[in-house]
């Protein structure tokens, strides 16, 4: 069997889309045995792994940005500079994807799972993992999808040369830095600092109980698409595996949660997987009109993704005629950036609009009828080709 078409493509987005897939939810869980019995159905080897997990961002950040209010709202200097460093260092911990001490160690956790199939050589030297997540979003009103494009009607100069999405959670770390150093110097300048970083961690928390008290998303695009992808591709390589590859379909929970379903992989996992002989294709939100490749990503500094693996993409997308929209990072994260930071050669393929943004993004819009499946087939089309492009035996394909 071929890759899906468009219309089996939909099917399946519609099946999860229809499912409330909140991270650690029962209806993630739900999700997760359907795309389990997909893989079961070409024969794929399947397992599900749960993982102890927090769940969420709102409260881990909510309640660093609370800390840091508090410490700049009170009187002491003293606790201004502890709450503001504290704060500050919890969140760069968190975002930097390092121990995550917070989320892990001190707040209540849950079970998420994450799906794990293979096929081809199980034996194989060289893997392939391919990434899509399952889990599903809470909306808020930073997520509104006319702010980027009210910016670009505003200012399209600037629009045209932005290749990288804005410092959404700089301020996180930010305002508690400036709460902390503020309450250190004191005087004129140091009461301007605090009171800055103060209203920044204010404002934070106002958004992070507003991501909370909201609804789950359909997640039609984000990311019901890329889990279709990847069932397509394992409909392509039951049947015709890639001689002398490993593949690994892997569909983590609680990605929305700041990539703990990966992140948990990658504990259980990657010290079986050596770097040398692992490549990582991420596919993320693909329902947009403009497929991309991403050049780089991450929250608190963006790391670029190896530019021989880029250059084997762009390379495959050319022969196939397929269009990656040029030179856009993402300054926050995907699953791709848990194996970016381990060292993996990695690439992440999403989409995005003609204001260089995702469609319907964390919003209740995000429904299948607003998904473009040939965006979402041309992704597909290409993962299937760096995939067989990476097999070390000569190809029988196309």
């Amino acid at each position: 069997m071929s890759l899906l078409d468009t219309n089996r493509l939909r099917e399946r987005v519609e099946a999860l889309a229809g499912i409330e897939r909140g991270s650690c939810s029962t209806g993630e869980r739900i999700a997760a045995e359907l795309v389990a019995d997909e893989l079961r159905s070409v024969r794929a080897r399947v397992r599900l792994e749960e993982e102890r997990v927090h769940g969420t961002y709102w409260w881990p950040l909510g309640l660093l940005a609370a800390l840091a209010a508090a410490g700049g709202c009170s009187r002491s200097r003293r606790l201004g500079v502890a709450a503001g460093a504290l704060a500050a260092a919890g969140a760069w911990d968190d975002l930097r994807l390092n121990s995550r001490s917070l989320r892990r160690h001190l707040l209540p956790q849950r079970t998420t799972v994450n799906v794990v199939g293979e096929l081809g050589d199980p034996n194989a030297e060289h893997t392939v993992l391919l990434i899509a997540h399952i889990d599903a979003a809470h909306s808020g009103l930073v997520f509104h999808p006319e702010l980027p494009r009210k910016f670009g009607r505003l200012f399209p100069k600037l629009l045209e040369r932005a290749n990288t999405t804005p410092p959404a959670m700089w301020g996180i770390v930010g305002g508690p830095a400036m709460v902390a150093l503020g309450s250190l110097l004191g005087g004129t300048l140091g009461r301007r600092l605090r009171s800055c970083g103060t209203l920044a961690s204010v404002g934070y928390l106002a958004a992070m109980v507003d991501i909370g008290m909201r609804d789950v998303v359909p997640a039609a695009n984000d990311n019901a698409t890329g889990v279709a992808a990847l069932l397509s591709l394992a409909h392509a390589f039951a049947a015709d595996p890639p001689p002398g590859l490993r593949l690994i379909l892997l569909a983590p929970g609680c990605e929305e949660s700041i990539l703990e379903g990966m992140h948990a992989f990658a504990r259980r996992h990657f010290g079986e997987l050596s770097p040398e002989r692992t490549h990582v294709i991420n596919l993320d939100t693909l329902g947009s009109p403009h497929l991309l490749m991403l050049e780089g990503e991450g929250m608190l500094g963006v790391r670029e993704y190896p530019k021989d693996f880029l250059e084997l993409v762009h390379s495959c997308a050319s022969e196939l005629g397929i269009y990656l929209y040029p030179n856009l990072r993402f300054r926050n994260a995907t699953d791709g950036a848990i194996a970016l930071k381990a060292g993996y050669p990695t690439a992440t393929l999403g989409s995005v609009d003609g204001f260089k943004a995702p469609t319907h993004y964390h919003w209740p819009t995000d429904v299948p009828e607003n998904v473009d499946y040939d965006t979402v087939a041309d992704a597909a089309r290409l993962a299937e080709a760096v995939v067989r492009r990476l097999s070390p035996f000569p190809a029988t394909w196309p």
